[in-house]
């Protein structure tokens, strides 16, 4: 049964102004506001989750040491940091030069960057994980015969180098530890060598004024410093001798951290070739290392972009095509990142998949906190139901007493009462306190109290207004 609020106000027999003047909500209103409420719920869990997916999805950017200055590395990782951000990756990069790996090392053990580019030769910090191999460089050695009053007997093998000048390419200690290694190897005291260090730019120079009796350089196969420091040895008709490391596989042995390699034959050049034969050697390799406590989401997506934009590198470094992942067994000389080992293994997690049980459970959550909402606010309208039942109540008793009234005041009395109740009804209704049905219900009573009211009074109209006989009349015609 569907109520007609016209029909509730224009049964009131009062026909004062008060009632009718006195303005009142529709009572639409009330479903109205339930639906704003329930959409501004769906709004903010939407809100909700566009802010959560934004927040996940955002650019990070992570800090990476890398040097010396003017190193193939450092221009490596400014190309790479400039085709993460052309192609709007996820994961940017914001290098911090060091003055070499020994440098980076330390930065990255002090966590005051996310990413480095460490020499596996080097301690490498105890919060370090293996993201990705840059590149392998092996370990050149050579000598040069001497010219004028500097000529002597050829050195030919490693052991011969005692009592003699080494010169090591590069600054960095970390060169000169591998010279000693070798020489270690092979039972040669390396305080019987004078090792002397000259950069790398100067290697050309040093080596024309035979500032040595022989020469190391680590670097990439194809490295241009490598390549032009022997091309300074054959100069002045002068042959390079390329010393094997015939060892190789013994060192690697004693040091997991070195590969046995081989360099082969015509790699740097020149006719004859230079060497004329593959030469073996050790090699080791430059890596980037993540600081362990990097998001696992955030490395994979790294390690996805590194070689996604891996050929686009290969133009102006050709090493570049060399990068690899990192090795993922357990007994690695570097324990391998949890995000790049899911790259590798093809187990890197969607966004759905790091996030649907949040979703999930931030769902549960509200749909929890909207039925403890709904019955807290039940529970305060709690009083206004059941003020609205007693009033509903005493309309009962109204009707009771119409029929016993013996005065149109009383009635008329009766009838304000029952405006106000009629008001107090539907301002309940308009708030929610009570439903549809509850409304239906106290119009059937109105609708009974009216017609009580209505039949009463034509019985008082009808009765002669005579002081003798009203009384007996009265009664029998109200019992009647």
């Amino acid at each position: 049964m569907k109520l007609s609020l016209k029909r509730l106000f224009g049964r009131s027999m009062t026909g004062g102004s008060d009632l009718a003047e006195t303005p009142t909500s529709s009572p639409r209103s009330a479903a109205r506001r339930t639906a704003l409420v329930s959409l501004a719920l769906v709004l903010a869990i939407i809100g909700a989750l566009a802010g959560g997916y934004y927040f996940a999805m955002r650019p990070v950017t992570l800090k990476i040491a890398v040097g010396p200055a003017n190193s193939d590395d450092v221009k490596v990782v400014q190309t790479l940091t400039q085709a993460f951000a052309q192609n709007k990756s996820y994961v940017r990069l914001r290098p911090v030069q060091t003055d070499g790996a020994t440098a980076s090392a330390e930065a990255l053990a002090e966590s005051k960057v996310d990413l480095a580019i460490v020499r596996g030769d080097l301690d490498v910090p105890k919060n370090a994980q293996a993201v990705a191999t840059l590149r392998k460089n092996v370990v050149v050695l050579w000598s040069v015969p001497g010219k004028g009053k500097k000529k002597g007997a050829k050195i030919t093998k490693i052991p011969q180098l005692a009592g003699h000048r080494v010169g090591v390419v590069g600054k960095t200690q970390a060169n000169v530890n591998l010279l000693k290694v070798i020489l270690q190897q092979y039972g040669v005291d390396p305080a019987k060598v004078e090792v002397v260090q000259f950069p790398a730019n100067e290697a050309a120079e040093a080596i024309k004024a035979q500032k040595a009796d022989g020469y190391l350089a680590a670097g990439p196969v194809n490295s241009k410093i490598t390549s032009d420091a022997i091309a300074a040895s054959a100069k002045d008709g002068g042959a390079p001798i390329f010393l094997a490391i015939d060892s190789a596989d013994a060192i690697a042995q004693n040091h997991p951290v070195y590969e046995a390699s081989e360099i082969p034959a015509g790699t740097y050049g020149g006719s004859p070739d230079r060497p004329d034969d593959e030469v073996k050697t050790i090699s080791f390799s430059h890596h980037i290392v993540a600081r362990k406590g990097v998001s696992e989401t955030t490395i994979a997506a790294f390690t996805r972009q590194l070689f996604a934009v891996r050929q686009q590198l290969l133009t102006d470094f050709p090493q570049a095509a060399k990068i690899e992942t990192p090795d993922t067994d357990k007994d690695a000389a570097i324990p391998v990142h949890p995000g790049a080992a899911a790259f590798v293994d093809g187990e890197e997690k969607t966004f759905l998949d790091r996030y649907s049980d949040y979703i999930w459970w931030s769902l549960m959550a509200l749909s929890a906190m909207g039925s403890l909402g709904a019955w807290f606010a039940g529970y305060l309208k709690k009083d206004e139901r059941d003020s609205n039942s007693h009033l509903r109540d005493r309309l009962f008793d109204m009707i009771a007493a119409a029929r016993k009234s013996e005065s149109t005041e009383e009635l008329d009395q009766m009838q304000a009462e029952a405006d106000e109740i009629l008001r107090d009804t539907l301002r309940c209704f308009d708030q929610g306190v009570i439903e549809q049905a509850a409304l239906t219900a106290i119009n059937i009573v109105l609708d009974q109290f009216h017609a009580a009211v209505a039949d009463r009074k034509a019985v008082l109209f009808s009765v002669p207004q005579n002081p003798q006989r009203s009384g007996p009349q009265f009664r029998a015609a109200g019992n009647a």
